[in-house]
């Protein structure tokens, strides 16, 4: 039977967690939905959580991940700034190599 690592990568600074899947998620929602209200709902998650989690990476990063506009002719919503675009592919890199590192390694492992 050929056996899988699973792993999960947590990014962590000086207050807790910065980046982790669950939070790259949330982001990828808000790209999509436009609001960490809807976001959260696709999530299965209150938005006070969202909220509080959004608020965590903002206030860890050098730049803020996430911002309210407002007004406009569909109104106000939330988008996902470039520096959280960054975060979102640089997390997505790092766990890839994670991977590919630790299925390598466990070939070499004769189970």
């Amino acid at each position: 039977m050929p056996y899988k690592i699973k792993s999960r990568i947590w990014i962590d600074g000086a207050n807790g967690t910065f980046l982790a899947e669950g939070r790259i998620d949330l982001l990828k929602g808000i790209i999509t939905t436009g609001s960490i209200s809807s976001a959260a709902k696709e999530m299965k998650m209150s938005y006070k959580k969202a909220w509080e989690i959004i608020d965590g990476m903002n206030k860890e990063a050098r730049v803020p991940l996430v911002i309210r506009v407002s007004g406009g002719k569909g109104g106000g919503g939330t988008i996902v700034t470039a520096e959280g675009l960054k975060m979102i592919s640089l997390f997505e890199s790092l766990n890839e190599k994670c991977k590919k590192y630790l299925d390598n390694e466990l070939s070499k492992i004769e189970l």
